[in-house]
């Protein structure tokens, strides 16, 4: 509340907050207290969905709790944004060290545009993050609220570059895109403040925040990132054999969303292990419909064979897809076997995943049982388990530069 006084009161605001994909952000809890200082001036909030589902009513209670229904809108990311400028194909070509050339649209919710708002306050949590190495500050706005080209480009742009060369880094080739659309095209918007909360866990093992930085510039994004690499990284010094990833039904309902539990412990996994994902709640491959039937259509394969699978029309116009299957796949290093009671075994086999039933799985593997860490079971396996991939990064010291 300190802060929103050194701000003032301003006559109409927009709040941007993520979805309840990042309910444990904090940043439902903080959007309340934004409604309780401004009321009536708050006038719309426009959760940055970029290509997730539209909130239901009951998610948005669950995560703002008494914060009117009537403030919310949806980004409908193919038809609702409009374009502010254009980053040249030069720079794509530098930053991503000679992978690709290629123009990339800034593209924004046209509500930033035309909503006349004075203040503009984007909330989130900084995190290691697949696309873009640690999530949040402007890629809230860019890819949030972006449209096809800026989510389809930028998710392709680090996915070629390499996923295990940017997680976890402030400074990566989409950071750099989106700087450079802040520095040229910032223009067109209202002041911006961005709130940004760092998570992590305390002694008794419970989610609590352990930063909150507010400010307008870089300078507020990196300091959380710093803490951000120290709190939600694991640096393990052996590879897991074996892990076992459990995902909350209430946040992880595709595989587009429950991958995470692929790309966040990748870096930490043995050649030839196996990863286990407990997933009682993933009943799609996509969150959009055209993009499950794409997902489908050329599974989770790799590196090598996605790129190659590009040039096809569809695949090509869909390039957040093709940066999808690349980070949804071990690079045939070590097995992953899905558990999911809701989609059927083809389902499974047919993207290239191995699969197991979910409660079969989970009554071998009980979440409830085990912690977090390394786990020594009564049939005498030994396991590493995971109880939400997408509060961090798992890697080994000998990775991790």
């Amino acid at each position: 509340m300190e802060t929103l006084e050194s701000i003032g009161r301003k006559e109409k605001v927009l709040a941007i907050p993520p979805d309840i994909t990042r309910h444990h952000s904090r940043a439902g809890e903080i959007t309340r207290y934004v409604f309780e200082y401004y009321r009536e001036n708050l006038t719309h909030i426009l959760p940055s969905l970029g290509t997730h589902n539209p909130m239901t009513a009951d998610e948005i209670s669950t995560m703002f709790r008494d914060v009117p229904l009537t403030l919310f809108h949806n980004h409908d990311w193919r038809h609702d944004v409009r374009i502010i400028g254009k980053v040249p194909p030069e720079f794509i070509y530098t930053v991503s060290e000679g992978a690709l050339r290629y123009e990339w649209e800034v593209q924004v919710n046209k509500l930033l545009l035309d909503g006349n708002f004075d203040l503009i306050l984007s909330i989130g949590q900084v995190v290691p993050h697949e696309v873009i190495g640690m999530a949040n500050f402007n890629k809230n706005i860019f890819i949030g609220t972006g449209g096809p080209e800026a989510i389809n480009k930028s998710h392709y742009l680090g996915a070629v570059y390499g996923m295990e060369k940017i997680m976890g880094k402030p400074d990566t080739p989409v950071r750099k895109v989106l700087n450079y659309a802040s520095e040229e095209f910032a223009d067109h918007f209202p002041q911006i403040i961005y709130i940004l909360t760092v998570i992590g866990s305390n002694d008794e093992d419970e989610l609590v925040i352990r930063g909150l930085y507010i400010g307008d510039d870089q300078e507020c994004f990196y300091r959380a990132a710093e803490l951000s690499r120290m709190v939600n990284i694991q640096m393990l010094e052996k590879p897991i054999s074996k892990c076992i990833v459990y995902l909350d039904p209430t946040e992880y309902r595709s595989t587009w969303l429950g991958n995470k539990a692929i790309y966040r412990s990748r870096m930490a996994m043995a050649d030839g292990g196996e990863l286990v994902i407990l997933a009682p709640g993933v009943k799609t491959f996509g969150e959009d419909k055209e993009i499950d039937i794409l997902i489908r259509k050329y599974g989770y394969r790799g590196t090598p064979a996605t790129i190659a699978a590009t040039d096809n029309s569809d695949l090509q116009k869909n390039l957040g897809a093709a940066a999808h299957l690349i980070h949804g796949s071990s690079e045939n290093r070590f097995q992953i076997t899905y558990c999911t009671g809701k989609l059927s075994k083809k389902d499974i086999l047919g993207v290239n995943f191995r699969y197991a039933d979910a409660k079969d799985m989970m009554s071998k593997y009980d979440p409830v049982k085990l912690k977090q860490g390394y786990n020594h079971l009564p049939d005498g396996e030994d396991i590493y388990y995971i109880q939400n991939p997408g509060l961090g990064l798992w890697s080994l010291k000998s990775k991790f530069h």
